[in-house]
């Protein structure tokens, strides 16, 4: 039966920190760069927020319609597979994200093009739409592209580059090249988040024909890949405050470093998926700590 708590269940908190690192990460470096709106940070927060929640209603639906989500999962059984959301109130669930994600996009992209030409208000709000579609498109509706292994670059793209680079010029008004560091660091460590999600899933994804980037290099190269991921995500936003650094206080992101390490350390001697799980969450909160300690560092300038 549908409660509260199976709606909690489906919204999955715990990927709700990435939602939020790449605009802490936006809102930091425009700080940086004397362009910083309180407005535009809350209202981006928010609908990134949003957008997420819905993604993940999205993904429930559509993984249980294509039997992905079954008796052979590894990780968490989900609420429409469980019976404990029905596919018809999901729908609906999703349509009221849809309209809170539009609401508070709107009024995001209104404040932050203030001044400038419709064009960029339009623009942006396409950015919106797109993040929507692709958030359902993922694993529900025909043709999804998560069955076709591009997740992991929708993750980067709208985990990492997208938030990071718009929350920043919706702040500021322009582009500096050099945020594109940190972004790419964003982008990385929620795209190691999902690879620890497919290892975790590996087998059931194959039998399933959900062919993510895990499915066709497996498992051991699958490590490999993860520990690049978070490695290059790690020397990005060095590069970053090497080159743009004002204070020896910008290093303090360097403080999050040992839980990456840790955890890299301990997924390369796992032997069964189930172990897996666990450091989603691990990966996850990491992300946010790096982030959070990076703006501290900003601030304290």
């Amino acid at each position: 039966m549908e409660s509260l708590k199976s709606w909690i269940k489906a919204a999955r908190l715990r990927t709700l920190p990435l939602a939020v690192s790449g605009i802490l990460m936006g809102a930091a470096l425009s700080y940086l760069d004397k362009g910083f709106s309180v407005t535009v940070t809350v209202l981006a927060i928010v609908t990134a927020l949003f957008i997420q929640i819905f993604s993940n209603f999205a993904n429930d639906y559509g993984d249980s319609q294509k039997g992905t989500d079954n008796q052979q999962r590894v990780g968490p059984k989900r609420t429409v597979q469980s019976g404990e959301i029905s596919p018809k109130q999901m729908k609906l669930g999703m349509i009221v994200l849809i309209l809170l994600s539009l609401a508070t996009g709107i009024w995001l992209v209104a404040e932050g093009t203030k001044g400038l030409e419709l064009t960029t208000f339009l623009l942006f709000l396409s950015f919106g739409i797109i993040a929507l579609i692709a958030a359902f498109k993922y694993t529900a509706g025909r043709n999804p592209y998560g069955y076709a292994g591009f997740g992991d670059l929708a993750v980067f793209l709208f985990f990492g580059i997208l938030p990071v680079a718009g929350t920043y010029f919706l702040n500021t008004h322009q582009i500096n090249p050099e945020l594109f560091l940190p972004a790419v660091s964003i982008g990385l460590f929620s795209t190691g988040v999902l690879n620890l999600n497919n290892m975790r899933d590996i087998a059931n994804d194959r039998n399933s024909g959900k062919n993510t980037v895990i499915v066709r290099m497996g498992s051991y190269k699958g490590k490999i890949y993860h520990s690049l991921l978070i490695l290059i995500g790690m020397l990005s936003t060095v590069l970053f405050t090497f080159v743009q650094g004002k204070s020896t206080l910008q290093w303090l992101f360097l403080l999050a470093f040992p839980f990456f390490i840790n955890d890299l350390i301990q997924i390369n001697k796992i032997t069964k998926p189930k172990q897996f799980d666990p450091f989603l969450k691990k990966l996850s909160l990491a992300t946010l700590l790096f982030t959070v300690l990076f703006g501290l560092g900003i601030l304290l300038i």
